[in-house]
C-alpha cells in the first residue's frame, strides 16, 4: 500500500532521476548500505531548514574525512560516488527534502534490482534534464522570440567592458559593451534588443539600448 502511494508521488522527471542515480552508482560499485547510511541522514534532518542543502553538505564532508571514518579502503570511493551522483541528479530537488528522501529510497531499492539483474553496462544512464534547463525551455516556447525584439534585462554582474543580462528572470547572457558598460550598473533594470538567436529559438546574441 505505502509503496503504491509512494510510485505516485513521483513525477516522470523524479522516475528518471531515481534510475540515473541508481545506475550510476552500481557502474561504480559502490556500497548499497553506504548509500543507506546517507539516507538514514537525510531521514533524520528532513524535517529541519535547509534539510536538501544540508544534505548536499554532509556529502562533501563525508568525502572530505572518508579514510578516517570509513571501514575500509573502498569506503572514501563510495562516498566520492555517491556525492557524485546526488550533486549530478538530485540538485533540482533540494528545496524539497522529503522528495529527495523519496528518490534515493527508490534509488537503493533499484541498486539491489540492477546489481542482481547484471547487464548494468548495457543500460544507458537516462538523461536528466535539469530544472534550470526546463525552466529556460519553457521560457523560449512561451515568448517565441524574434531578432529585433526589444526586452527589459536586469544586470547581474558587470567585468570591465562584460555586461551580464538576466532576462524574463531565467535567462542569463553576457555581452561586451566597450562603449556602454560605463554607463551600465549591477542591478540596474535596462533595456536590451535581440541581434541574433540560436537554432532552438533562444537568444544567442543581444545588446543595450537604453
Amino acid at each position: 500500500m505505502t509503496v503504491e502511494i509512494m510510485t505516485e508521488s513521483l513525477t516522470e522527471k523524479q522516475w528518471q532521476i531515481v534510475h540515473a542515480i541508481a545506475i550510476a552508482l552500481v557502474k561504480d560499485n559502490t556500497d548499497v548500505n553506504e548509500l543507506g547510511k546517507a539516507i538514514a541522514y537525510l531521514r533524520a534532518t528532513v524535517n529541519k531548514p535547509n534539510a536538501g542543502a544540508n544534505f548536499f553538505k554532509y556529502l562533501k564532508t563525508l568525502v572530505s574525512n572518508g579514510r578516517q571514518i570509513g571501514h575500509s579502503g573502498k569506503t572514501p570511493d563510495y562516498y566520492r560516488s555517491i556525492d557524485k551522483a546526488c550533486s549530478q541528479y538530485l540538485q533540482s530537488e533540494q528545496a524539497n527534502a522529503q522528495k529527495m528522501l523519496e528518490i534515493l529510497g527508490w534509488s537503493a531499492r533499484l541498486m539491489r534490482y540492477y546489481k542482481d539483474a547484471g547487464l548494468i553496462e548495457e543500460i544507458p544512464t537516462p538523461v536528466v534534464e535539469s530544472t534550470r534547463k526546463a525552466e529556460t525551455a519553457g521560457v523560449i516556447n512561451t515568448y517565441n522570440f524574434a531578432i529585433g525584439q526589444i526586452l527589459e534585462a536586469t544586470v547581474t554582474t558587470k567585468k570591465g567592458n562584460k555586461v551580464t543580462y538576466q532576462i524574463l528572470g531565467i535567462i542569463k547572457i553576457t555581452e561586451k559593451e566597450p562603449k556602454k558598460a560605463q554607463f551600465i550598473s549591477e542591478g540596474q533594470t535596462v533595456k536590451i534588443e535581440i541581434v541574433d538567436l540560436k537554432e532552438d529559438g533562444s537568444i544567442k546574441k543581444v545588446k543595450w539600448v537604453e
